[in-house]
């Protein structure tokens, strides 16, 4: 009996090569032509002798983003097998993703690592941190918007569309109607914080943002890959409970915000999305926040060199 080929997987580079299949997956495998848009490709130099082995190559191409621009490629029909081969023939370099081919069809494909890195057209949606609340400056995003455009100033983009005290159930519903005019590549997601919060008026809501996570970050996945951007999800970062405990009527506490942290890690990880963890810049560095829960000007600069450590 033939196994299922369940699994579309996008390739540009070195998976096409029917040498590379037969020894990665015992055999070629069903190919068909195909192209993705809004992309184009650099090269990579691999040191991993075992890849370079199979390849016969030490330099492989990523992708970048672009837009106008397509790439070439084809489409592979892998097994659960085949799959997981693939990843472990895939470098660190590499991660892989759902992408949006220019056929309309979802696939998997192996993206640059550091999602920020190749990013062009970024939109930041989120809550009052992602915002800039207490900082004149425009806090962690206006950093990252200012070297990011000066980067490529043609062609980079960054629209910080955050809203102050939106939840990410809030946020999965106003974003797909933002996104259209701005083009995005990337929806870096930086909502959270306000669905760990408890009212103090009524300590036991029906409705609890933790339990809405999965159904709102699968919402904005599907949104993200309809315009074929990488989601990227932004943790909450630390804060201070003492001095948060009665906050507008709300409740943060640590571990209800550890909760928040780790059901996101999770969920990206079992759904191969991007988590970018921004506990430790903040922790017990409470001179850092203006009120315990918001930075200050030096909190957002402790924010923006840790989100360009890990995800530029």
């Amino acid at each position: 009996m033939t196994a299922p080929r369940p699994h579309a997987l996008f390739s540009f580079g070195t998976l096409m090569d029917e040498r590379v299949q037969t020894a990665l997956f015992g055999q070629a495998v069903p190919t068909s032509a195909a192209s993705l848009s809004g992309y184009t490709t650099r090269p990579l130099a691999i040191t991993d002798e075992s890849v370079i082995a199979t390849s016969g190559l030490d330099v492989h191409l990523t992708l970048e983003r672009q837009y106008g621009a397509v790439v070439e490629g084809a489409v592979l029909r892998l097994t659960d097998e085949d799959l997981a081969a693939a990843d472990a023939y895939e470098v660190d370099d590499y991660v892989r993703r759902r992408v949006l081919l220019s056929s309309g069809e979802s696939a998997w494909a192996y993206l640059d690592a550091k999602p920020l890195r190749p990013a062009a057209r970024i939109v930041i949606v989120g809550d009052s941190i992602a915002y800039g609340r207490c900082d004149p400056r425009g806090g962690w995003a206006a950093r990252l918007a200012a070297t990011h455009i000066a980067a490529n100033e043609a062609d980079h983009r960054v629209f910080n569309l955050a809203i102050p005290g939106s939840t990410l159930r809030q946020v999965s519903e106003q974003t797909p109607a933002l996104l259209a005019p701005r083009l995005p590549d990337t929806l870096l997601v930086a909502a959270g914080i306000n669905d760990s919060a408890v009212s103090l008026s009524d300590p036991r809501p029906a409705r609890d943002g933790l339990t809405d996570l999965a159904d709102s970050l699968g919402s904005l996945a599907d949104t993200a890959l309809r315009h074929n951007a990488r989601l990227v999800v932004v943790g909450p970062a630390w804060l201070d409970e003492d001095r948060t405990r009665d906050y507008g009527g709300l409740r943060f506490t640590r571990d209800r915000a550890m909760a928040l942290r780790a059901s996101m890690r999770t969920w990206c990880q079992e759904n191969h999305v991007d988590f970018l963890d921004m506990w430790e810049p903040l922790y017990e560095k409470t001179d850092l926040l203006v009120d315990g829960l918001h930075p200050a000007g030096d909190g957002h600069e402790a924010l923006y060199q840790h989100l360009t450590t890990l995800g530029c």
